[in-house]
C-alpha cells in the first residue's frame, strides 16, 4: 500500500531551496520591460503649443489595445466634446488610436482624455493637454484614479474571486475522485463540494460577462444589461473566453451527473475518465491565461501553457485539501473512514502540484517583475513578496502534514493484520500453552490435552495490544486534520493574493512606463543666458536649470560663469517668471545663496507652455543687469 512516506520528510524544505535558487537566478539577470500597456506618446504631445489647430489627436501604446466609442475624448477649454467620431486604429496598427477633430478649434487648452483595454483584459486611463495658440484656463474634468477604483470595478473583483474560488473547488476535489480515492464519489460532502465549485464558477463567468462591458467603459451598473454593450463584449477576447468557459461548464454539468450514475453502479471510474478530466480542466484553465497577463508581454508561446499549468496545480493542491479535510472530519454512521491508502495518495499528488506551483510561479515571477528592485517599488512586486511569504507557510505547513500522513502510513499496516487475524481464525492452530500439574490433579476436560492449559481467547491476556493500533490512528488522524485545516487556511490566503496579483499592473509593465516617460520628457530644463559684467568686452553667462521643468514643484539651482569659464560670485541674483499669455506672474523663485550656486527648492508652476525667464543679476554694489530667455514647462503624461 503506497502511502508515499519515502518523500514525506524534507521535501517542502528542498522545494523552498530551489525557490530561493531559481529567483536568485533568474531575477537576477532580468532584463528591460514589457506587458500591460502604457502611453508611450501621442501627437500633439503633452503640453505642446502648436500654431494651428491640429487635425487629428494620435496615441501610441506599448502593446496592442482595443477600445469603445467613448475611449478617447478631447474636451474644449468649456468642457464640451470636440471629436464627434470615435476611435479608430491607425493603418491599422493594433497598439494605436486615433479621433478626428471638429473643423474649427478656438485658441485655448485643451484636454485628452483615455481609457482603452489591454491585450490583457485590463482597463487602463489617463488624461493629458494640449494647446492651440495660447494656453487658456480650463473647465475640462478628467476621472482620476485607479480604473478598477469604481462600483463595476470593485464588484468584478468580488467575482474574479469567486471564479477563482470555483476552479479550486470544482478541479480539486474531481482530482481527488478520480486520482486518489474514486469512492469518494458515493460521499455526500464531496458530492456537494463538486456541486458548490461547479456552481460558483457559473455565477461568477455569468456575473463577469454581464460587467465585462461597464469594467471596460467604466460605465453604470445599470449597463450591464444593455444588448448592445453586451455584443461589443462577446465580439472581443476576453468576452469569448468567458463564453468558452460557461460552454465548458456546461459539458461538465453532463459529464457529473453521467459519472454519478456509474458510481452508483458501481461501475468505476478507470483511466479515460482519467483523462478526460485532466482534458477538461486544462481547456477551462485556458479560458482565464488565453485573457489575462499571460496573452500579452514576452514569451506569450511558454507563457500561456505555463500559466495554464499554474491554475490547475493550484486547484488540484487547494481544492484537493479542502476535500480531504472534509474527508477526514466526517466519521459515517458505518463507521467508515478514508483509508490511509487514499491519504496517501493525494500526499505525494499535492507534492507534485506543489512543486509545479513552485516552478512555474518563478517563470511567472521573473515575467512579470523583471528586477530585484521591482519587488520593493512596485505595488506588483510588494503583492508578491507578500505571496512568497504565504507561500513559504504553507510548505512548513504541508511538511508536518506529511510527516503525520507518514505515520498514519505505518500505522495502517499493523492494524490491518490484526484484523485479517481477528477474521481467519483457522489460518493457524490456535498456540497451546503447557503448565505444571501437581500429583493428583483432575483429568483434563474435554478439548483439553493433558498437562495443557485451555485455549484462552486471542485478546484477552494482559499483553494484549489490539486496540493499540486503532488509538494511535485516531491520534495521527487528529493531527493530520489539524495540519491540513491550517494548510487549507494559507492556501486561501495564497488563492487571496494571486487574485489580487492578476489584476494588478505587473512591474515589467510600470518600468516599461516610467522608461517611456522618461524618454518622452525631459528630466530637467537647462537654459543658459549671457549677461553684460559691466567690464569692456567681459561677458558672463547664468545657468538656469528647472527639475523637472514640469507642471508642479521644481528645483532651481542658477550658476554664473565668468568668460573664461569659470565660477562667477555675485553678491545677489534674482529670478522671477511670467506667462504672458495667461497673465501669469511675476512668480519669484527665491533663489539663496550656497556658497558656489544659488538654488530654490519649492518653485511651484500652475500651467503648462512658455514661460519667460526675468534674471537679475547684480555684479557689485551698485550694478546690476537684468536678461530674459524663455522656457518651456510641461505637464506630466497621464
Amino acid at each position: 500500500m503506497h502511502t508515499g512516506p519515502a518523500r514525506a520528510v524534507g521535501t517542502p524544505l528542498t522545494a523552498l531551496a530551489l525557490v530561493v535558487a531559481v529567483f536568485a537566478l533568474v531575477l537576477g539577470g532580468a532584463g528591460a520591460a514589457f506587458a500591460h500597456a502604457g502611453l508611450s506618446g501621442s501627437d500633439p504631445a503633452d503640453g505642446a503649443v502648436l500654431k494651428a489647430a491640429p487635425q487629428y489627436v494620435t496615441l501610441t501604446f506599448t502593446e496592442s489595445v482595443s477600445f469603445s466609442e467613448d475611449s478617447l475624448r478631447v474636451l474644449s477649454p468649456q468642457n464640451e466634446r470636440v471629436n464627434p467620431r470615435p476611435a479608430r486604429h491607425v493603418d491599422g496598427k493594433d497598439n494605436t488610436a486615433r479621433v478626428e477633430l471638429s473643423g474649427k478649434l478656438p485658441q485655448g487648452t485643451y484636454t485628452v482624455a483615455w481609457r482603452v483595454v489591454s491585450a490583457d483584459g485590463h482597463p487602463i486611463s489617463g488624461a493629458f493637454v494640449f494647446s492651440n495658440g495660447k494656453p487658456s484656463e480650463t473647465a475640462a474634468v478628467v476621472a482620476t484614479g485607479s480604473p478598477d477604483d469604481t462600483a463595476v470595478g470593485r464588484l468584478y473583483g468580488v467575482f474574479r474571486y469567486v471564479a477563482y474560488s470555483g476552479l479550486a473547488l470544482l478541479v480539486g476535489a474531481a482530482a481527488f475522485v478520480l486520482v486518489c480515492w474514486p469512492e469518494a464519489a458515493t460521499v455526500r460532502p464531496v458530492r456537494r463540494l463538486l456541486v458548490l465549485g461547479w456552481v460558483a464558477l457559473t455565477a461568477s463567468t455569468v456575473a463577469l460577462l454581464l460587467l465585462r462591458g461597464p469594467y471596460e467603459t467604466a460605465g453604470q451598473l445599470t449597463s450591464a444589461f444593455d444588448p448592445a454593450q453586451l455584443g461589443r463584449t462577446l465580439t472581443g477576447r476576453p468576452g469569448g473566453a468567458l463564453v468558452a468557459r460557461l460552454v465548458l461548464l456546461a459539458a461538465a454539468a453532463v459529464s457529473l451527473r453521467w459519472v454519478a450514475r456509474r458510481t452508483a453502479d458501481r461501475t468505476g471510474l478507470g483511466g479515460r475518465l482519467r483523462w478526460a478530466g485532466a482534458l477538461f480542466a486544462s481547456a477551462l484553465a485556458v479560458t482565464w491565461a488565453a485573457a489575462e497577463h499571460a496573452s500579452a508581454g514576452i514569451q506569450v508561446a511558454l507563457a500561456v501553457p505555463v500559466a495554464v499549468l499554474h491554475l490547475l496545480a493550484m486547484g488540484v493542491w487547494l481544492g484537493g485539501l479542502i476535500t480531504l479535510l472534509l474527508l477526514l472530519r466526517r466519521r459515517g454512521s458505518d463507521g467508515r473512514e478514508i483509508p490511509a491508502s487514499a491519504i496517501g495518495r493525494f500526499s505525494a499528488l499535492a507534492f507534485d502540484a506543489v512543486a509545479v506551483l513552485v516552478a512555474t510561479g518563478v517563470y511567472q515571477s521573473w515575467r512579470q517583475v523583471g528586477s530585484w528592485e521591482a519587488l520593493s517599488t512596485t505595488s506588483y512586486g510588494k503583492t508578491l513578496l507578500v505571496k512568497i511569504a504565504a507561500v513559504v507557510l504553507v510548505l512548513c505547513a504541508a511538511s508536518f502534514s506529511r510527516r503525520w500522513t507518514a505515520r498514519l502510513g505505518h500505522e495502517a499496516s499493523p492494524a490491518t493484520a490484526t484484523v485479517t487475524a481477528a477474521l481467519m481464525p483457522a489460518v493457524s492452530a490456535p498456540e497451546r500453552v503447557r503448565v505444571a500439574q501437581g500429583v493428583g490433579a483432575p483429568t483434563p476436560a474435554a478439548g483439553q490435552e493433558p498437562g495443557g492449559a485451555a485455549e484462552a481467547p486471542a485478546g484477552d491476556g494482559p499483553g494484549d495490544t489490539a486496540e493499540a493500533p486503532r488509538f494511535e490512528a485516531d491520534a495521527y488522524r487528529r493531527g493530520l486534520r489539524r495540519m491540513v485545516t491550517a494548510e487549507a487556511v494559507l492556501g486561501v490566503v495564497v488563492l487571496v493574493v494571486t487574485t489580487v496579483l492578476t489584476g494588478t499592473q505587473p512591474s515589467r509593465a510600470a518600468g516599461e512606463r516610467v522608461a517611456v516617460a522618461s524618454a518622452a520628457e525631459p528630466q530637467a530644463q537647462v537654459v543658459t543666458v549671457p549677461f553684460d559684467m559691466g567690464t569692456a568686452n567681459h561677458q558672463g553667462t547664468v545657468q538656469i536649470t528647472l527639475t523637472p521643468g514640469r507642471v508642479g514643484e521644481n528645483t532651481v539651482e542658477a550658476v554664473v560663469y565668468t568668460p573664461d569659464g569659470g565660477l562667477a560670485t555675485v553678491p545677489e541674483l534674482r529670478l522671477s517668471l511670467t506667462q504672458d499669455a495667461l497673465g501669469i506672474g511675476p512668480l519669484d523663485a527665491k533663489l539663496k545663496n550656497l556658497k558656489g550656486y544659488w538654488a530654490a527648492y519649492d518653485l511651484r508652476l500652475p500651467m503648462p507652455g512658455v514661460w519667460t525667464l526675468n534674471i537679475t543679476v547684480r555684479t557689485t554694489d551698485i550694478d546690476q543687469v537684468t536678461v530674459r530667455d524663455t522656457v518651456r514647462i510641461t505637464s506630466l503624461l497621464g
